[in-house]
C-alpha cells in the first residue's frame, strides 16, 4: 500500500485547521481520501481492515488483533508513559494539556461525534470518571458536564448497574 508522509511543526500542530483534524495537536494524523483519522490505534486498525497482511481475515483473528491493539494502548502504554513522565515530572502538565484540548473539542458539542453518542463516548466517559475523585475534572467544566451527560444516559446507567451487580452479588458478607 503506497503512502506519503508529511513533516509537521509545532506551529502547524497548534493551528485551527490541524486541530480540526487532530484535536490534540499531535501526530499521527492520517488521511485516506475523504477519511481523516487520528490516534495510532484507530489508524492501524483502519489500515489492517484493508489488508490480510497486518491482520487475519477471519472474524476471530481480527477481534484478537483489535484486543491486542487496545491492550497495548490501555494496559501497557499508560504505565510506560507514567514512568517516562514521572522521571521528567511532567505528568500533570501533560494531562492538563490533553484535557484542555479535549475540552476545546467538546465545547459546543454534545458528544465526541457531534450530536451522536458512540462507543467512543462510552470509553472516554469511563476514562474521565477516573479523574472525578482527584478534583482534576472539576478544573474542566466542559468535560465534567460531558461526563455527567454521558453517565445520565439510561443505557450507561443500566450497563454500569449490571457491571456493579456482579461485584455486589459476589462480595463477601460484611460481617462474615
Amino acid at each position: 500500500m503506497a503512502y506519503g508522509a508529511a513533516l509537521v511543526d509545532q506551529q502547524l500542530c497548534a493551528s485551527p485547521d490541524y486541530r480540526r483534524w487532530q484535536p490534540f495537536g499531535q501526530v499521527p494524523a492520517y488521511r485516506d481520501g475523504e477519511l481523516e483519522l487520528f490516534e495510532s490505534g484507530a489508524i492501524v486498525l483502519h489500515i489492517a481492515a484493508k489488508s490480510a497482511a497486518p491482520a487475519p481475515s477471519d472474524e476471530a483473528g481480527r477481534a484478537r488483533v483489535t484486543a491486542w491493539v487496545i491492550a497495548a494502548l490501555n494496559s501497557v502504554e499508560p504505565f510506560a508513559q507514567m514512568v517516562i513522565q514521572l522521571k521528567e515530572s511532567r505528568a500533570e502538565a501533560l494531562l492538563n494539556s490533553r484535557l484542555s484540548a479535549l475540552s476545546t473539542w467538546l465545547d459546543g458539542n454534545e458528544y465526541l461525534e457531534g450530536r451522536r453518542f458512540t462507543a467512543s463516548d462510552l470509553i472516554m466517559t469511563t476514562v474521565l470518571r477516573e479523574l472525578v475523585n482527584s478534583g482534576t475534572l472539576a478544573k474542566f467544566p466542559v468535560l465534567d458536564a460531558y461526563r455527567q451527560r454521558c453517565e445520565a444516559r439510561p443505557a450507561f446507567r443500566r450497563a454500569l448497574e449490571a457491571q456493579l451487580k456482579v461485584f455486589r452479588d459476589n462480595a463477601p458478607a460484611a460481617n462474615a
